[in-house]
């Protein structure tokens, strides 16, 4: 695992807002960072991906021991939708994606940070952005890097894309199927939702909704504002009152559960993607649960739902985007984010980031379907990566 220095492609902002993606910079300075790349071996491709689907089974097993034994209230899960969230696992209800975060060295196996399990993005920088720029990398790479030209052959860890479609086609029968048991009521479009002020929420439910629309399904945007419901018919609706059935929300469960609507959801048929069941897993209360079941796994780090005695993370159960996360070394706080978000609090086991004359990386390793198929790396000079951390694209030696 190696950074090396590359050089920008003189029109790189044109060229990917041409590929859909308009926010590539935060306050004049790059989000999308093409001066750098990660360069990996073989070997370390392949265990990033068999610790993602290490971690996948080991997350399974962890929200069916969840369910078991009744451990909702740690996760902060209101009890009137406790029961919604039981059925939603018990009928195996459609996962799209999720991203687990991990720090990694090329040395020691890969450790989980978290799980972005239900709302993830940096998707259409992994999927397509840093796709078409591999490929012009691969077609002449001693224009970017002298370094890069000494190696014959490269790759790139990502078939999202691919998946993504693939995900969407094993989604239409369960369209299909809701169809053909109420053909006179059901709407079979897929609606594609997203809190209307964020670009980048935005142009990653646009991208999610493309491939959608190239796996054949009847697709439509609606911002998450405007779905209403209509008391009568006891259905949320869109814009023209037509049904919404189907749908991919941009928007946190532990939000969602706490509008004024949330009791509306218990009194539906619309199937939800991320499922109701992954608020177990987006929550980081899932954590100690992980190393309490598993703590002999090289993946995990050990956490606790108290402040553990040396170096540790305090992360409340429910932030995001590197809000209000602590740094505390020698029982003192050395390092701590802003943000709106305060306890529960879970405490995990302080993991140093490699280091990169001052750059420290987070691999985002994707799981789609059940499938891991790609990597997304965020680098920043800080230990605690926000939503403002460079996206950096990386390439592996064949």
């Amino acid at each position: 695992m190696q950074r090396i220095n590359v050089q920008p492609r003189p029109n790189w902002q044109a060229i990917v807002e041409a590929q859909g993606f308009h926010f590539h910079s935060i306050d004049d300075k790059p989000y999308w960072d093409e001066s750098v790349c990660y360069i990996f071996d073989r070997r370390e491709i392949d265990e990033i991906e068999a610790a993602t689907y290490a971690l996948n089974d080991l997350c399974l097993q962890a929200v069916q021991h969840v369910i078991d034994n009744n451990l909702f209230h740690l996760f902060q899960i209101p009890p009137q939708f406790v029961p919604w969230v039981r059925e939603s696992w018990d009928r195996d209800e459609f996962t799209l994606y999720g991203r687990f975060d991990l720090a990694y060295d090329g040395r020691n196996p890969p450790k989980l940070l978290e799980y972005n399990a239900d709302t993830p993005t940096s998707l259409l920088e992994a999927a397509v952005i840093q796709w078409f720029w591999f490929k012009e990398v691969e077609q002449n790479s001693a224009a970017f890097s002298a370094q890069l030209a000494t190696h014959s052959t490269f790759d790139q860890f990502n078939s999202l894309h691919d998946r993504l479609i693939e995900a969407w086609r094993a989604y239409a029968p369960i369209i299909d199927a809701r169809r053909a048991s109420a053909p006179a009521l059901f709407n079979p479009t897929m609606y594609f939702s997203s809190i209307s002020n964020s670009i980048e929420d935005f142009m990653t439910v646009a991208y999610l909704r493309d491939t959608a629309t190239q796996a054949g399904l009847a697709t439509e945007y609606i911002p998450i504002e405007q779905i209403g419901f209509n008391h009568p018919r006891s259905l949320f609706v869109d814009t023209r009152e037509r049904p919404i059935h189907n749908i991919f929300k941009l928007y946190p469960w532990e939000w969602m559960i706490r509008e004024q609507f949330s009791p509306f959801l218990l009194q539906t048929l619309v199937h939800w993607l991320e499922a109701p069941w992954k608020m177990i897993l987006s929550n980081k209360a899932i954590l100690p649960i992980l190393h309490d079941l598993f703590p002999d796994s090289p993946y995990i780090l050990p956490a606790s739902f108290e402040p553990l005695p040396g170096p540790h993370i305090r992360k409340p159960i429910l932030s995001r985007e590197g809000a209000n996360i602590a740094m505390v070394i020698g029982g003192k706080t050395v390092i701590e984010t802003p943000g709106p978000y305060t306890g529960p609090y879970v405490y995990q086991q302080l993991q140093p980031l490699p280091d990169y004359q001052g750059n420290l990386p987070v691999i985002g390793s994707w799981l789609v379907n059940g499938y891991a198929c790609g990597i997304g790396i965020r680098e920043d000079t800080s230990p605690i990566t926000g939503n403002t951390s460079r996206f950096v694209p990386h390439l592996f030696v064949k």
